[in-house]
Formats: structure tokens, sequence, C-alpha cells
């Protein structure tokens, strides 16, 4: 118990160190608890930039505060822009909402997307959610939201999309929960144990269908004396339609989420040269994460090494598949890492060697040969 209420307190993110003594009570079967902590920043304000081969020159400035006027409240706001669109989000978060243990959240945001060779068709988004957190054990906890999105769709430069209209309004409401599993020994850190997460939500308004994804990822530290420590990961996803065919903006649109190296939106089926993506997924992978010889801990680089395989199928609208989207339905790619704990969160540079894939299938080289690398910085997640 003393070693879960120090992993509860270090998981909050607001101090550095988290030191426990342990003394004599009162009476021989009670114990004294001394807490000593560190306080570290809890606000973060960010300014990024970078080149993507498909979305060109962007960048993003955001501000996060993770113990919003000293009440634990987590509140963050992000503007991001690229050759291809531009973001807008924001989310706040009440970790004990009128003094229970439920977590209150809402989430409010704007995405717009130009029409580029990659993508014939433009969007923009605009929407929100509210969302309930409440723990069901000590391990699980429950997740229940609720929201709203208008998507308009702008189409005005040839080729024009065979799916959508210019001006065409796209509206959706949505319910939901999350179940959530931790038996993780430490969070940010973790060497053991299983996190897993069930997530399903009805989609209803101008469509009628439940979207199903389960993810679960085990960890193991194989070698404590070298610090090296595997994990692996299995994902899956379903959409059951009730009302149609699934456009290409429901649909499932992973790409490096699911296998790293593979360009998101640009993975799966395609109709007339457009991605419609798929409406069922399955994928695993492998990892070995390990601490890099000749640098110092405080540095808080590691490198791994991991595979990734997936199968996708169905598809995100009617019409004739092009033959060459779907010659190879298992998407699979190796490669190796750079993890960096660095002060803006964990980043982590992946250098990927994709070894199957569709004809069609973009990704990202670092170079025209099929044999270059492809290579993405990504944040790290537990899934």
């Amino acid at each position: 118990m003393v070693t879960q209420a120090k992993q509860n307190i270090e998981a909050l993110g607001f101090f550095s160190k988290v030191d426990f003594n342990v003394e004599p009570g009162s009476a021989p079967d009670k114990l004294t608890l001394d807490i000593n902590v560190t306080e570290q920043s809890t606000g973060d304000y960010g300014v990024t930039a970078g080149y993507d081969s498909q979305q060109g020159i962007l960048g993003e400035l955001s501000v996060t505060e993770r113990n919003f006027l000293g009440r634990g409240q987590y509140v963050r706001a992000s503007i991001g822009a690229s050759q291809t669109g531009n973001t807008f989000d924001f989310s706040f978060t009440e970790p004990y909402f009128m003094g229970l243990k439920v977590a209150a959240g809402l989430d409010v945001y704007r995405h717009q997307t130009n029409e580029t060779t990659d993508d014939i068709y433009g969007t923009t988004s605009t929407g929100g959610q509210v969302r309930l957190g409440l723990p069901v054990t000590r391990d699980v906890t429950a997740s229940l939201f609720t929201g709203v999105d208008q998507t308009l769709v702008t189409d005005k430069v040839a080729p024009f999309s065979a799916f959508f209209t210019d001006g065409q309004q796209l509206n959706k409401a949505w319910v939901g929960y999350t179940l959530t599993y931790n038996g993780l020994d430490d969070v940010n850190h973790p060497t053991e144990g299983l996190y897993a997460t069930l997530t399903q939500q009805y989609v209803g308004w101008d469509y009628s269908f439940i979207k199903t994804e389960a993810k679960a990822r085990y960890f193991m530290n194989v070698f404590p004396d070298a610090g090296i420590v595997a994990s692996v990961k299995g994902q899956g996803g379903i959409i059951n339609d009730f009302g149609g065919t699934i456009n290409p903006i429901e649909a499932f649109q992973y790409g490096s989420q699911l296998v790293r190296g593979f360009t998101p939106g640009q993975m799966g089926p395609r109709i007339g040269g457009a991605s419609v993506g798929y409406t069922a997924y399955a994928g695993a992978s492998a990892e070995a994460e390990f601490p890099i010889p000749m640098l110092p801990e405080t540095y808080g680089l590691h490198g791994a090494i991991w595979a990734d395989a997936a199968i996708v199928s169905g598809q995100g609208a009617s019409g004739a598949l092009d033959a060459t989207s779907i010659d190879q339905p298992i998407k699979s790619a190796v490669g190796t890492s750079v993890i960096w704990d660095s002060p803006f969160g964990p980043l982590r540079g992946d250098m990927a060697f994709v070894l199957t894939q569709a004809t069609d299938d973009k990704v990202s080289r670092v170079c025209a040969s099929i044999a270059c690398p492809v290579f993405q910085l990504t944040i790290q997640n537990l899934l």
C-alpha cells in the first residue's frame, strides 16, 4: 500500500522527487509516514517547428498547466499550422468534480486540412466533447464521454472526390465509454505490468455505427541489471455500420500509429487513387528498450529495437477497389529508435524499414530507393 501510494503521488507529475520515511506510530500496529516532496514546474510553454515530407513546414504553439491554480486541474491550449492545414485544441480537466472522486473534462477543437495532391478534398471539423472519469477498482478506471462534430468538405480543384461534393456538411454526435486497466509498476517508466484499454462508441445523426477498439501492452523486465525492458503490444478495431456505407472520414486511417513507417491516412484500400480507409484492423508489436552505452542516465536517452505487423480489411466507401491498393493486406516494419525524456515530454525518433506493403501504400522514405528507411519523430505513448 505504501509503494502504491508513492507511485500515485509520483504519477501526479507535480514533484521531481518523492521520499517516504516510515517511523513507529503511537501503537505497535500503527506507523507514521513522513512524505517529503520536491516541487517542480507544472507549466509548459512550447514553440515547435519542423518539416514533414507530407505536410511541409509545420509548427505549433502550446500552453499546458498540469496544476492550474494549485488545484490539480489540467489545462492545455494549442495552435498548430502547416502547409496542409491548421489546428486549434483546448482541453480542461477537473480531477475532483464537485468534491467527488470523479474527473470531469471538456475538449474543444477546430481542425482544417487543405486540398493537396495526396488529399483530393479538404475538411474543416469543429466540435467538442464532455467526459467523466471514475475509478472502478484500484487498477480499473472508466471514462464516459459524449460530443458533437460538424465537418465541412471543400473540393474546388480537380481531380474531384467521388465520395463528397464541395460544400457538403457532415454532422455527427456520439456517446461512448473507455475502460482502462493499469497494472504497471511505474506509469512514466514502466518495467513490469499490463496496460490495456477498451473503447466503444455509438455515432449517430448523419451516421449510425458502433466503433470498437481494444489495445493492450505488457512490459517485462528481462535483464534488470542491464536495464533492458521488453514489451509486447496487441491492438484491434472494428466498425459495425447500421446505416449504409462508412465514408473515408469516419473509417480507420491509421498509419504509423498501427505500423511505424507508414504515412497517416495513406495506408489501405483506395478507389480511383483516393484513400478510403478500412473498417477492421489487427496489429501486434514487440519492442526492447535499453540504456545507450557510454551515456549518463541524466541525459534521459534510451535506445530501442522493435518490429510491427498488422492486417487491415474492409473499406470506407462503396465502389471497386484499386487492385494495387489491396495486393498486400499485411503491413510490417522493423526498426530502431532513440527515446528522449525531454522537458516537453517523452519524444522518440523512429528509423523504420518497411518490409511489406501494398503497391499504393505511401511511406516517407529519406531517399527514393525502396531499401531506404523512414524517419519519424513522435510522442512516446504507452499504447
